[in-house]
């Protein structure tokens, strides 16, 4: 087995695995998640896509819109990221992407990881620090120490504000931003991440680019 089918096969056994923790994870009361997280209720009128989701691409005439909710500590996110780089590098003019925050259960920095992309995104660097933390990936991810200074030492790589980076961190406002992705994930049942959204329509992790881009130019076909 290659090394990248390696990646995608793992992607596919954590999104079950994710899947059972989540569940779990909402049983509890909010007392006795502990460092876990908030209370996260469903969207009442949960939608795949909104007008302030972040767009990874923003073609003249969008023919196709793929959505993925995300968690960036999570292994099979990492796994997809070259992925859905190739197909928007290919289909940027064509497709919209979307990120959405989906931090899981169980993940010391998903949450925080969450922040730390939307602070940057008030500065204007969504997509820069999406990257970066992709690609940085292993050297923060599945680590149970706190990972603020190396977040915060991405935003100063990226040029932010630190000042400024520093407050939209801790204002409730961006923790709600993230809130606000996950009970539309919830809503619309995403129970695990890496999931994808087609035109509107979940559809299961592609095993390969090569099936993604099939499932593209299909949709792009109709």
């Amino acid at each position: 087995m290659s090394k990248f089918k390696k990646h995608l096969y793992v992607a596919a056994v954590l999104v079950a695995g994710f899947a059972a923790a989540l569940a779990s994870f909402l049983l509890l009361s909010p007392d006795d998640r502990g460092s876990g997280g908030p209370d996260v209720r469903p969207a009442a009128e949960a939608l795949p896509v909104r007008p302030d989701s972040h767009r990874l691409s923003a073609p003249a005439e969008s023919e196709l819109t793929v959505v993925e909710f995300l968690d960036f500590e999570c292994e099979g996110c990492g796994a997809m990221y070259p992925v859905v780089e190739r197909l928007r590098e290919e289909y940027g003019d064509r497709v919209t992407f979307v990120a959405r925050y989906f931090p899981m259960p169980g993940h010391r920095n998903g949450e925080l990881a969450a922040r730390t992309a939307e602070a940057a995104a008030r500065q204007g660097k969504f997509e820069e620090m999406y990257v970066k933390l992709f690609t940085t990936q292993r050297e923060w991810g599945e680590s149970q120490d706190w990972k603020q200074d190396v977040f915060r030492g991405y935003a100063e790589d990226l040029g932010l504000d630190l000042a400024k980076f520093d407050a939209a961190l801790a204002d409730p406002e961006v923790a709600g931003r993230v809130l606000d992705d996950q009970r539309d994930g919830l809503g619309l049942g995403v129970q695990g991440t890496p999931t994808f959204f087609v035109d509107g329509e979940m559809t299961r992790v592609p095993a390969s680019y090569e099936e993604f881009k099939a499932l593209i130019e299909d949709r792009l076909a109709d």
